[in-house]
């Protein structure tokens, strides 16, 4: 067994290839040598977001600032930068699944929450997305939950409901 210029040892068949290759690369090039490599060479698109993709990063975006968690908090949490987090939420970049499950379990919503609007069986339900594009219920939502006290929570959550039901009551009228 020879020794290769690597130091190790190669078994005596593969010595044979290598002799072979090296002395048909020493001479001219071979013109279905050069069509192989450029073959080989194929340049990809890089894949551009999509308007999914930008769907996608806009409600993390209102699903994080609802949750009072800045960029670099989401960053640190998920492992990455808070540029990258900028670049999720603007759609830029694609999100991951992995990723994005990650970031829906620290934000505590189930990952469907991030894609297209799913209409329930109700007839009349309005999307989930129509909520976050609304900045005051946005601050309705961060307000509410900066409160800690369970009985304060309920006690505004109640308020809401007759203040909604009395508005829908004098509507219908």
């Amino acid at each position: 067994m020879r020794v290769a210029q690597a130091g190790v040892a190669l078994p005596r068949e593969t010595q044979s290839c290598t002799t072979q290759l090296n002395r048909l690369d020493r001479g001219r090039p071979r013109p279905h040598a050069l069509k192989d490599r450029f073959d080989m060479m194929t340049v990809t698109k890089p894949k551009l977001a999509t308007d999914a993709d930008r769907a996608i990063g806009s409600r993390i975006a209102a699903i994080r600032a609802a949750q009072g968690l800045s960029q670099t908090t989401l960053g640190h949490a998920i492992g990455v930068s808070f540029q990258q987090v900028q670049k999720y939420e603007k759609g830029r970049n694609r999100v991951g699944a992995s990723r994005l499950q990650m970031i829906a379990d620290l934000l505590k919503v189930p990952v469907e929450t991030f894609f297209a609007d799913k209409v329930s069986a109700d007839a009349g339900a309005v999307p989930v997305q129509t909520y976050f594009d609304d900045p005051a219920i946005m601050e309705l939502v961060a307000a509410f939950r900066s409160i800690p006290d369970q009985t304060t929570r309920s006690g505004i959550l109640s308020i809401v409901k007759a203040a909604a039901a009395l508005r829908n009551a004098g509507t219908k009228s």
